[in-house]
């Protein structure tokens, strides 16, 4: 780890890495650029995440490929980078022998990953960190975030997601991406765990067409969030490009919120043969659509990479 980028400039929480402007504040003023999928940027740097834990065990092997991501997304135009604690979880990483106290070492240093790639990136903008909790099901690495349904109650996956946000609030991301949500249930689960901690949320759903992956509608999912004040953001991500032009202008109507957005390139997921098939569908020509409908968050999942993420950037700063 690079000990300088670690005590520079933005070594002193969100504040200092943003200038001092909340990410809430800086989305009234216009929209920001996310970056894109974390693993096929560590993929294309030649790292194998071919286990369950996926990107989330660079975090303990090589913490340097997780930073050098990170920043090579700010520097294609990157306002926000999304930190590798998406598949961290107590649980996924006990079962890879790691004790608890490791655990929350490496979620508080995914925040420090992206805080350190701000710091390092060679743009004269203000840069943000938000700290990814997936869903339960991310943590089974079966495939199951695109089902949802796990037969757990509310109760048991605010259980499940408290602790991991509480020990990522500690290390003070300017918002959590509570993403890939694939029901409803867990939606409620998520607003109730982080309520308390101080750390501001955007709310992100993995949809097919115009339903959840569970098949809720999505115009009752967007409504779980309307009134929650910790949520300054609802949306959509790792779905089809495609279903997002129709999502995006139904959760502005819904909330009354700024949106986020954040598909995948279309291609689908095997989770048999963990691997992608299909063609690629996302196009930067689909961002001034979901902007002028009330997208204020807009970027790529997984397998849009920094080129992609650079194109986004064109589009969103764009004269409307």
């Amino acid at each position: 780890m690079n000990d300088e980028a670690g005590t520079g400039a933005h070594a002193d929480g969100r504040a200092a890495a943003a200038d001092g402007m909340s990410l809430e504040a800086a989305l009234a003023r216009g929209p920001l650029v996310l970056d894109g999928g974390l693993s096929n940027q560590l993929e294309a740097a030649g790292h194998d995440l071919g286990d369950a834990l996926w990107s989330a065990r660079l975090l303990a092997e090589r913490p340097d490929a997780v930073r050098d991501a990170h920043l090579t997304y700010y520097e294609a135009g990157a306002d926000v980078a999304i930190t590798a604690s998406y598949q961290a979880t107590f649980e996924g990483f006990a079962r890879h022998g790691i004790d608890a106290l490791s655990t929350a070492e490496l979620l508080r240093l995914s925040v420090e990953l992206a805080r350190e790639a701000a710091a390092l990136a060679r743009v004269d903008r203000p840069l943000w960190v938000a700290a990814s909790a997936g869903p339960y099901g991310a943590m089974l690495a079966d495939g199951s975030e695109y089902r949802g349904r796990y037969g757990l109650s509310v109760a048991d996956l605010e259980r499940f997601h408290r602790p991991r946000l509480e020990v990522l609030s500690g290390a003070a991301p300017d918002v959590f991406a509570l993403e890939t949500v694939p029901d409803t249930d867990e939606a409620q689960a998520l607003l109730r765990a982080v309520r308390g901690l101080g750390v501001p949320a955007w709310l992100s759903y993995s949809i097919s067409g115009d339903r959840t992956r569970a098949g809720q509608p999505l115009e009752e999912a967007f409504a779980l969030a309307a009134d929650a004040d910790e949520v300054i953001a609802v949306g959509v991500n790792c779905c089809d490009p495609r279903d997002a032009d129709a999502a995006v202008p139904l959760a502005a109507r819904v909330t009354g919120k700024p949106v986020v957005v954040y598909p995948n390139s279309g291609e689908t997921w095997d989770p048999a043969t963990r691997s992608w098939h299909g063609p690629a569908r996302f196009t930067a020509g689909q961002v001034d659509g979901w902007r002028r409908s009330g997208a204020r968050l807009i970027g790529g999942c997984c397998r849009v990479g920094p080129g992609a993420v650079a194109k986004v950037a064109e589009e969103v700063h764009a004269t409307p």
